[in-house]
C-alpha cells in the first residue's frame, strides 16, 4: 500500500469527509491541488473567511454575513413563512424568484431513528416568531423524504392549532418528464394533488 506524507495523508482524510467524496474522488482533488498551489491557497483562504464571518441568522437561521440576513431585513411580505429543513433549500427557492416572503430554516428534519427529535431542530423559535407576529400562512416546504414528511406533519398539527393556515409545496410529475417512467407513488400524489386546469 502506497504511503502518504503525513500533510497529505491529513489532507485526503478532510476531503473524504466531505459529501460524495470517496478514496478516488480525494485523490484527484488533492493531486489538483498540489499542482496549482495558487488554487489552493485561494481555496484555504475563502475556507477560513467562511468559517469567521458565515453565521446563522438570529431570525430565520439561514447562513448569512450579517444579521439580520438580506432577507429578514428587506422588503419582504410579512405576512407568509416558508419552513425549510436547511439553508440550501432556502436558496434553492430563492432561486425560482417566486417567493417574496419570509423563511425559517428548521437545520434539519424529525429521524427518530437517529436520534433527531422536535427538541433539537429550530422548532421552538419558529413557535416563538410566530407568537409575536402577523403571520397568516405558513408553507410547509420540507423535503419528500421520509423524514421530511415526518417533520411536515408533527409542524402540520402543531401550526393549525395556532389558528394559522397552513400549506404544504405540491409535489408530484416533474416538467418534462414521461408518465410511463416516473415511480407510481410520484404518480399517485400528482393524481390526488390534481388542479383545475
Amino acid at each position: 500500500m502506497l504511503q502518504f506524507s503525513a500533510s497529505f495523508g491529513r489532507l485526503l482524510l478532510e476531503l473524504k469527509k466531505l459529501p460524495g467524496v470517496g478514496e478516488k474522488t480525494a485523490l484527484r482533488l488533492a493531486f489538483h491541488l498540489l499542482r496549482s498551489p495558487g488554487n489552493m491557497e485561494a481555496l484555504a483562504s475563502s475556507l477560513r473567511a467562511v468559517a469567521e464571518n458565515v453565521h446563522f441568522c438570529s431570525v430565520c437561521f439561514g447562513i448569512t454575513e450579517d444579521d439580520p440576513c438580506s432577507i429578514c431585513s428587506g422588503d419582504r411580505d410579512d405576512a407568509v413563512i416558508c419552513v425549510v429543513e436547511e439553508p440550501q433549500d432556502m436558496l434553492a427557492i430563492e432561486r425560482c424568484h417566486a417567493f417574496r416572503g419570509r423563511y425559517h430554516v428548521l437545520q434539519g428534519a424529525l429521524s427518530p431513528l437517529s436520534g433527531i427529535t422536535p427538541s433539537q431542530l429550530r422548532i421552538a423559535e419558529l413557535l416563538e416568531r410566530l407568537r409575536n407576529s402577523q403571520v397568516r400562512e405558513v408553507i410547509i416546504a420540507t423535503n419528500f423524504s421520509v423524514e421530511g414528511e415526518a417533520t411536515a406533519l408533527y409542524l402540520g398539527k402543531i401550526l393549525k392549532d395556532l389558528g394559522l393556515k397552513v400549506t404544504r409545496l405540491a409535489h408530484g410529475i416533474p416538467l418534462g418528464s414521461d408518465i410511463e417512467y416516473v415511480d407510481a407513488a410520484t404518480v399517485q400524489r400528482a393524481v390526488e394533488g390534481r388542479s383545475e386546469f
